[in-house]
């Protein structure tokens, strides 16, 4: 299960930053880096604070998008220290770790953080399935990058020894995140192409349609049905145009 989870780092700053995540990661048998965009890297300063975890550095994956380093991505969990304007599901680490370990029995599924200084854009938080929030200190709620992934590895390695002496019960099978995304964007063209919505003002609408679609977890069959009926209903616009 655990060779089946992505620690994916977006557009980190700091290359000690790497280092120490690589460190956090080892600690709790994960394996799996993955660097989006990293401003400075490969470094020697990220080799000396993963401190014996250079093996994960030699390995990490690097990209230069969130989506193609969610490629082949069952479940997607965004890391958010703020608050949406579009209610999305959030966990709580523990509920994160529990997650994780559920859904990696089946497939692959990545744990994304964001820059050091602003976090997740909106646009990389609507890739995300569910959001996990760490409380902290309300007078003071900065967490390094290192912190918050070793507390939420934690949490997963936690999950995964509890989970070893239940029974195995797989979850059912679900769309991809490119698969998703694929969708996402026919919606978007189908909703503008019959006249439902205005590409000037849509955005939020997408993001609730989004968030929709996140919390029911469509399978490929169900993909497959909903852009059918997308591509219907745009081709009966066109007819009577």
């Amino acid at each position: 299960m655990l060779k089946n989870i992505r620690i994916v780092l977006v557009e980190t700053s700091h290359p000690g930053n790497i280092g120490a995540v690589a460190r956090a990661m080892k600690n709790m048998c994960l394996s799996r880096l993955c660097l989006v965009a990293p401003k400075r890297y490969p470094s020697e300063e990220a080799v000396a604070r993963a401190s014996g975890a250079q093996d994960l550095l030699d390995a990490a994956e690097i990209f230069d998008d969130l989506d193609s380093a969610l490629q082949g991505c069952r479940l997607v969990i965004g890391t958010s220290a703020r608050e949406r304007s579009v209610a999305w599901a959030v966990l709580n680490p523990r509920e994160c770790g529990g997650q994780v370990i559920e859904e990696a029995a089946v497939g692959e599924v990545a744990l994304v953080f964001g820059r050091e200084n602003s976090g997740l854009s909106n646009e990389e938080l609507d890739r995300c399935n569910l959001l996990v929030h760490i409380p902290t200190n309300s007078d003071y709620s900065s967490l390094n990058l290192g912190a918050a992934v070793q507390l939420l590895a934690y949490e997963v390695y936690l999950a995964s020894l509890e989970e070893a002496d239940k029974p195995l019960r797989a979850p059912r099978e679900v769309a991809s995140a490119e698969m998703l995304e694929g969708f996402y964007t026919h919606l978007a063209q189908a909703l503008e192409d019959i006249g439902f919505a205005d590409p000037r003002q849509s955005d939020k609408l997408l993001r609730r349609l989004r968030a929709l679609f996140h919390r029911a977890r469509p399978d490929r069959d169900e993909i497959n049905i909903l852009r059918g009926i997308l591509s219907a209903a745009q081709g009966r616009k066109s007819m009577r145009r």
